[in-house]
C-alpha cells in the first residue's frame, strides 16, 4: 500500500499538477493540505474521477486539509485536532481507510518569533502531542503525516546557522518534535534513511529548487503497529520542476499488506 501527502499551496491552483501526479504516482491513500478552498470549492468531482473518494476540511483563503483513498472510502473519525474549541483553523482531518488510522495535518507555521503565531504554533503542537498520546494507547495502526512545519535536525535544512530564529527550527519546536517521536513514532524517512540529505520543500525565491536549498518539513510517523510494515519511502521532488507547481513535493510511503 502506498500513502502518500502533499502540501499542494491551493488545490484548484494547481489541480493539473495533483491530477497529473496522481495519474504518475497512483497512491492508495493522499493526504493534502493547504487547500486554500471553502468547503464548497473543493473539486470533488475532478478527484473522483481521478479514482479517489475524499474527505476534506475547507477554509476561505487558507488552512484546509484533505484525505483520498482509492482502497475504500475514508470514514471521517474527527475534523478538529481535540483540545481548543475556539480554534477555527482547518489544520487537522482524521479517517479509517483499509483499517488505518490516517491522521492528516498541517501545523502552523509559527513565523514570526517572537509573536503570537509561534505561541499558536507551539499550543497546537502540545495539542498533538496530546491527541498521539491517546492514539497509540488505541493499540491500532496509525499514521500521523502531513506539513509539520518544522525542520528536525541540522541534516534537514539547507544552511541551518541561517534558520536558528526561524519558528520552523527553533530549538522549541524541534525539542517538541523529539518528544513527539519519543511517545513511540518513527519518523519513515529517517528509518531507511537515517543520513542521508532529503527535502521536500523549495522556496520559489532565489531559485532554491536549482539550488537545493530545500527544507524536510513533510514527515510520515507510524505508530509501532504499523512501523514494522516500512518497506519504502521517498519525495517526488521532480513534481516540484513542474510549471505552475506547488512549493512542496509529494512524499510517500509504501507498507506491506
Amino acid at each position: 500500500m502506498k500513502i502518500a501527502t502533499y502540501n499542494v499551496n491551493g488545490v484548484n491552483g494547481r489541480l493539473p499538477v495533483l491530477l497529473q501526479w496522481l495519474q504518475e504516482s497512483k497512491p492508495d491513500i493522499v493526504c493534502l493540505q493547504e487547500l486554500k478552498a471553502p468547503q464548497e470549492k473543493f473539486p470533488e468531482k475532478a478527484i473522483q474521477d481521478a479514482g479517489y473518494s475524499a474527505i476534506w476540511h475547507g477554509q476561505k483563503s487558507w488552512n484546509g486539509v484533505a484525505i483520498l483513498s482509492r482502497v475504500g472510502e475514508p470514514k471521517e473519525l474527527r475534523r478538529v485536532l481535540p483540545g481548543d474549541p475556539e480554534d477555527s483553523h482547518s489544520r487537522y482531518i482524521e479517517a479509517e481507510v483499509n483499517n488505518i488510522i490516517i491522521g492528516c495535518l498541517y501545523l502552523p507555521n509559527g513565523n514570526p518569533y517572537p509573536g503570537p503565531k509561534f505561541d499558536y504554533k507551539q499550543a497546537w503542537f502540545k495539542r498533538l502531542t496530546a491527541h498521539a498520546k491517546k492514539l497509540l494507547q488505541e493499540d491500532v495502526p496509525v499514521v500521523l503525516t502531513g506539513d509539520y512545519n518544522v525542520m528536525p535536525t541540522e541534516l534537514d535544512v539547507y544552511k541551518p546557522e541561517k534558520w536558528v530564529n526561524d519558528a520552523l527550527f527553533r530549538i522549541e519546536i524541534r525539542t517538541a518534535f523529539k518528544e513527539l517521536v519519543a511517545q513511540g513514532w518513527t519518523d519513515a524517512i529517517r528509518k531507511l534513511y537515517p543520513d542521508e540529505k532529503i527535502y521536500t520543500f523549495w522556496d520559489y525565491f532565489r531559485n532554491a529548487y536549482g539550488r537545493d536549498a530545500g527544507l524536510r518539513i513533510d514527515h510520515f510517523l507510524l505508530s509501532p503497529k504499523i512501523s514494522n510494515k516500512l518497506t519504502a519511502a521517498g519525495v517526488d521532488r521532480y513534481v516540484r520542476g513542474w510549471e505552475k507547481t506547488s512549493d512542496h513535493a509529494p512524499v510517500w510511503i509504501e507498507l506491506k499488506k
